[in-house]
């Protein structure tokens, strides 16, 4: 498939990249190289092949996501520099 200039040059501006005319003639070449390499693809079958999201195996390295007991309310609030009504106070971050 070949472009024309005027679709690269479409797609430059889309990329807001500023081309000369140089230059876009010579990515007028190479990216309509680049897009017939690509269709070649589409020429392999791959009917045999099986359809895959990772080419190694997926290993969660997450632990289980078990309920145990929390730290003591009064433990925690013992260790904190300030403390209203059970809570822990901190200073206003924002306004």
């Amino acid at each position: 498939m070949t472009l024309s200039r005027d679709e690269v040059a479409h797609v430059a501006r889309l990329a807001h990249i500023g081309l000369r005319e140089d230059e876009t003639d010579v990515l007028t070449i190479q990216l309509s190289s680049v897009i017939d390499h690509v269709a070649k693809l589409s020429e392999v079958d791959t009917s045999a092949v099986e359809s895959t999201a990772h080419i190694g195996g997926v290993v969660s390295v997450m632990r289980e996501d078990e309920a145990r007991p929390s730290w003591d309310r009064e433990a925690v609030l013992a260790n904190a520099p300030r403390s209203i009504n059970g809570y822990v106070e901190v200073q206003a971050v924002l306004d």
